[in-house]
């Protein structure tokens, strides 16, 4: 069986990192993307053993021109697992033009910027796993991330139109919304909200990389070939859509 290629977005840190090393301990070529932070990703490379890749996937020609380039490095990529995002958090009424645009372009128009280089190359090969990570804010709303949850809902009709248009290639198209995750970036909440947020979790804790990542394994595998076009939410019981 030959190695699948998989290319992870914001595939060092957090949920990503975890992403990253569950698919090379199962036996995938990964390819990790960031973005600035080169010393971070060099560690992280040379750590794990995998290949990092910089490159904004808010651009389309360098997300048009690393895709190429990973292609003929290690050939045609199998798996995409776009998970890359930011937030410019804020309340609406005080948004700016460019909190809205920066939140849409790297969480929502990257998902055309990454999915279509990759997709060409899948029909071709009448196999392809695409693999978005939305969020529990999709589903139920958040106070000041109106930016936020309208580019992470807009993840999932793109899916699941993308899913039919490819169904037919032996290409599967899903979603995973984690809710909240035990990451640097939700422990950096003061405790008195982390605390308010995990007492809203049914399961009493927050969530955990691994169990995320295990979701993507599952989906990426050969056999979840009759799932496409779904979203799976990993939240703890916090919203049942």
């Amino acid at each position: 069986m030959k190695t699948r290629i998989a290319l992870v977005t914001g595939g060092t840190r957090g949920i990503g990192a975890s992403i990253t090393l569950a698919l090379k301990n199962k036996g995938y070529k990964v390819i990790a993307n960031y973005h600035k932070n080169h010393e971070a990703a060099k560690e992280f490379a040379k750590q794990h053993a995998v290949e990092v890749s910089a490159f904004d996937v808010g651009s389309y020609e360098e997300c048009q021109k690393a895709c190429l380039q990973l292609k003929e490095s290690y050939g045609a990529i199998d798996v995409l697992v776009h998970n890359a995002g930011i937030t410019r958090d804020s309340f609406f009424h005080k948004m700016s033009p460019q909190m809205w645009q920066e939140v849409i372009t790297t969480n929502l128009t990257s998902c055309f910027n990454m999915a279509q280089p990759v997709v060409i190359p899948m029909r071709e090969n009448g196999f392809g796993r695409i693999i978005f990570l939305s969020s529990i804010n999709a589903l139920k709303g958040q106070a000041g991330q109106v930016n936020y949850c309208a580019a992470k809902a807009g993840i999932i009709g793109f899916a699941k139109a993308l899913a039919l248009e490819t169904a037919s290639k032996g290409i599967t198209v899903n979603v995973i919304a984690p809710g909240y995750t035990d990451t640097e970036m939700v422990r950096a909440v003061s405790e008195p909200i982390l605390e308010k947020i995990i007492s809203q979790i049914p399961v009493g804790r927050l969530g955990q990389v691994d169990e995320i990542a295990k979701c993507v394994l599952f989906l990426a595998a050969e056999e979840a070939g009759f799932i496409t076009g779904e979203t799976l939410n990993i939240n703890g019981g916090q919203y049942l859509s």
